[in-house]
């Protein structure tokens, strides 16, 4: 039953609707794949009706978005382009909750991200083909993520035509010094211009770091702009903000639109439920948590969560919410000097100190402004002597997981210029960090609703740190990453607040340095009792990599499965996702780019069950 309804196309002839429906296709959801299947349906087609309904707010040449440096003091200013979710309190973090914010705009992610252009392993994808997807293997995906992209200057493997830009040009003196102590300190790994190229020749080898911004205009390249504003024209593509999807509308089994809340403060009906109504289809786009909390809204999900929150049951899929995946990341600090150049006057600087920067923006699209500062770093695999210190907590998973497929680094590392953290005392000196991710933890979590008011905070578990292989990898990645910062000409030391507090005495002892140690000096000494202080200072620290998904597994049903290849929902007709959510499988990157790459596969799938051509 469930593989004839995956199979049925999308059409209005059997549909009796007690509203007549204004659109053919409503977006629940304008998040980074919602905007690249909207704007590609809409720009072969614009006869077709496209509702998109967006929680926040539009972002259309907002300085905030558009100017790229703006990003971090963006996120830590709490605004309104985010939803920051509350998880509970982990045994595994100290029984501490941690904060996880998604994109909440026009663009979702691509809007409010750092901007490190980093590309899925092809082994990735691959793995999703395994799990019963045809159609969504490396071979398949890496073609769309060229589609979508223009590589400034070109490069081989990688896309030449497409909307969104990226820049592959270093700018600051810390990255180059990362590379510079690279080439002194490490020889066995070796150098790339291009470390996202999808080939195992790229994986653990230092790289300059491309980021998501236009070498023209110095203007951060999202979805929004290049997907959606852009036809501002066509007054069939419609967008609703500041409204929030309460659920699906379904006659039988089929959606047919749906509710939804608006919630702008201009409108005179505020906080009104109201129906939208589909002809030919509704398509799920809210991300990790929102779309698996639609759904759960919709009466689609696990039987005894439904019966807890009241709400009649439509399809039991216990999938839903479950398979939750992320990255887990640190951004440790260190002191530098007063005259090196870091982005620090912008995150956290007066008006005055950002104005000078703008306007130089203004002028040609050049300066601090159009940088991210990330612009070095390595997706790392250890050596024999790393897997020594990694230690017995960790072999198994590298052998279960990582050794058989070279493709698969274990972390990423690399230096973040400006100070990441929330230390009053580390404002008004410059600083640089040192970001390291885990690129596969072992760990995974889920997130649910807690009643079917859509604006009650979900109940979520990210699962960080649960299992001690993941704890392992951060402990790892501390030593390492500290190693090569002590080489760093901008060394000054480490901003000891934001470090791990190691036992009086201990050799490892963080604080404020002359300068940098010398490239052959010998490695710092850790003790057992170092390393608890390693492994307290990561639970207590330990955050989002902002890189959720897998909520809505793409895989079979009877493995937990809530969609399948061809982003159908199971059970139901006519109710597809496209977003993140469905990823079965974690990816070894930044997930913006497998977000262009979900929202293009999309398209292809939509225009051809739409009989669109030119997609």
């Amino acid at each position: 039953m469930d593989t004839q309804i995956s199979q049925t196309s999308i059409s209005a002839s059997h549909i009796s609707m007690a509203q007549p429906a204004a659109h053919d296709i409503i977006f629940a959801g304008g998040g980074t794949a919602a905007c690249v299947v909207a704007g590609r349906l809409a720009a072969a087609d614009p006869n077709l009706k496209i509702l998109i309904i967006e929680a926040g707010q539009h972002t259309d040449n907002i300085k905030t978005h558009i100017q790229p440096a703006r990003y971090f003091k963006n996120l830590a200013s709490g605004g309104d382009t985010f939803t920051f979710h509350a998880t509970k309190p982990s045994k595994a973090l100290g029984n501490r909750p941690c904060i996880i914010p998604a994109g909440k705009a026009v663009g979702g992610g691509s809007s409010v991200n750092f901007m490190m252009y980093t590309r899925a392993s092809a082994s990735d994808y691959d793995d999703w083909e395994k799990l019963g997807n045809p159609g969504w293997g490396s071979k398949d995906l890496i073609p769309l993520s060229n589609k979508a992209e223009t590589f400034e200057p070109n490069a081989k493997n990688h896309g030449t035509s497409g909307p969104i830009k990226i820049t592959n040009v270093p700018c600051l003196n810390v990255p180059k010094q990362f590379l510079e102590v690279a080439a002194a300190r490490d020889q066995e790994r070796g150098f790339t211009d291009d470390a996202n190229d999808f080939f195992t020749t790229s994986i653990n080898k230092y790289s300059p770091w491309p980021r998501y911004v236009s070498l023209e205009t110095g203007h951060r390249s999202d979805v929004a702009h290049h997907y959606i504003y852009n036809q501002s024209h066509n007054k069939n593509l419609e967008i609703l903000t500041h409204c929030r999807v309460k659920r699906v509308i379904f006659e039988g089994d089929r959606a047919v639109g749906v509710e939804y809340i608006s919630h702008h403060p201009d409108t005179a009906n505020k906080d009104a439920i109201v129906q939208a109504y589909a002809s030919r289809l509704v398509v799920l786009s809210g991300g990790a948590f929102g779309s698996p909390a639609i759904l759960e809204r919709s009466g689609i999900g696990a039987p005894e969560l439904l019966k807890a929150v009241e709400i009649p049951e439509i399809v039991a899929l216990p999938g839903v919410g479950e398979n939750y995946n992320d990255h887990n990341t640190l951004l440790v600090p260190y002191r530098t000097t007063n005259d090196e150049i870091t982005l620090d006057e912008i995150n956290h600087g007066n008006a005055a100190d950002i104005q000078l920067h703008e306007d130089r923006w203004l002028r040609d699209g050049k300066g601090l402004m159009s940088l991210n500062g990330i612009e070095a770093g390595i997706k790392i695999r250890p050596n024999a002597r790393d897997l020594g210190i990694l230690g017995s907590t960790f072999a198994k998973r590298w052998q279960e997981f990582f050794a058989n497929q070279p493709d698969k680094a274990v972390v990423f590392v690399g230096p973040l210029v400006y100070y990441a953290g929330a230390n009053a005392e580390a404002i008004g000196r410059k600083h640089f960090a040192i970001g390291y991710f885990t690129l596969y933890p072992a760990s995974v979590g889920r997130t649910h609703i807690k009643s079917c008011d859509p604006f009650t905070p979900l109940d979520v578990e990210p699962g960080f740190l649960d299992k001690p292989e993941d704890v392992a990898v951060l402990r790892w990645s501390y030593k390492w990453s500290r190693e090569m910062t002590r080489r760093m000409d901008s060394y000054r030391g480490e901003f000891a607040p934001d470090h791990p507090q190691f036992p009086a005495g201990s050799q490892a002892a963080c604080g404020p340095a002359d300068g940098p140690v010398s490239t052959m000096a010998p490695d710092i000494v850790y003790t057992v009792e170092d390393d608890e202080a390693i492994d307290t200072f990561h639970r207590a620290a330990v955050s989002t990599t902002w890189h959720s998904l897998g909520t809505c597994a793409m895989k079979p049903r009877n493995q937990g499965g809530v969609v399948d290849s061809r982003l159908n929902v199971y059970g139901v007709k006519n109710l597809k996702i496209a977003d993140l959510s469905i990823a079965p499988t974690n990816v070894g990157a930044n997930t913006y780019n497998s977000a262009l790459v979900v929202g293009e596969k999309a398209a292809l799938i939509l225009a051809e069950e739409l009989g669109i051509k030119g997609v």
